[in-house]
């Protein structure tokens, strides 16, 4: 271990094999750092904390800070649980869950830019970039393999899917459908074609895809006539999860497509 002599740890932390942490940091009683982490100077972690190996926090990033939630109580038992090989870089932001219980979720592998908000019990997957300024409310959800671009922000308890491509600056209230490219507020423009292909999906996969998509979007149905017939339709996995998504969108609904006049798609 290599502390900072002017790093503050609590006796009752957890600090694996290898952890670095750089000056003026303060490392509270409930936090567990695994092995090879390393937390630069100035980072605040509180609260029930647990960090996985091979992470990097980055200068003046706060994570385990109480929710925003006017509704919190103190007493209540929250936590964070993060896991192994994410960057998250300066200044980033992340609180604990808020109902008793409750934990915000960081899987593996992502990498969150300077500046990420991430609220209260949000819950990250695996690869998934958030550009600077990203601010997630509370209780979102996005899935694997997602890029968020910069100044984005996302309206609590939305879904962003996997592989979707979201525009810098952009705002969004309704779920994302896995696969897509969004942008400006609450608007889908098409397919991650792109995005696919370097994930490795096969040729007949994206096509399905892309005529899952046109069914839903382009084909005059509404969304129950969409899912119906779709139902009916013999699709591979990929194809299947973009209709099992938006069958599920049924709280805040999904975002319409922008080249269909902004049309608003309903039950």
């Amino acid at each position: 271990m290599k502390i900072h002599s002017t790093t503050i740890v609590d006796s009752a932390a957890q600090i694996g094999a290898d952890v670095e942490i750089g000056p003026y940091s303060v490392v509270g009683p409930d936090v567990k750092i695994g092995d090879k982490t390393v937390v630069r100077s100035h980072v605040i972690l509180e609260g029930d904390v647990t960090i996985g190996t091979d992470n990097f926090i980055g200068h003046g990033a706060i994570i385990g800070g109480a929710p925003q939630d006017l509704g919190f109580s103190s007493e209540r038992k929250t936590r964070i649980d993060i896991g192994n090989e994410n960057v998250i870089r300066e200044y980033c932001t992340i609180h604990r869950g808020s109902p008793e219980g409750s934990a915000t979720k960081i899987g593996d592998k992502n990498f969150l830019m300077v500046g990420v908000h991430v609220g209260h019990n949000c819950e990250i997957g695996n690869n998934v970039i958030i550009a600077n300024n990203c601010l997630l409310a509370g209780h979102v959800i996005v899935d694997d393999q997602a890029f968020l671009g910069g100044g984005s922000t996302f309206h609590q308890h939305m879904h962003v899917g996997r592989l979707v491509m979201v525009q810098g600056s952009s705002a969004f209230g309704k779920d994302l459908p896995p696969f897509t490219i969004a942008a400006e507020r609450n608007s889908i423009f098409g397919i991650n074609a792109i995005g696919l292909k370097r994930a490795g999906f096969s040729a007949k996969d994206r096509d399905e895809i892309k005529n899952a998509f046109k069914l839903l979007y382009t084909s005059g149905l509404n969304l129950s006539q969409a899912l119906e017939k779709a139902a009916t339709m013999n699709l591979g996995a990929p194809a299947r999860e973009f209709f099992d998504f938006v069958a599920r969108a049924k709280k805040r609904g999904i975002c319409p497509y922008k080249g269909n006049g902004d049309k608003e798609l309903s039950i």
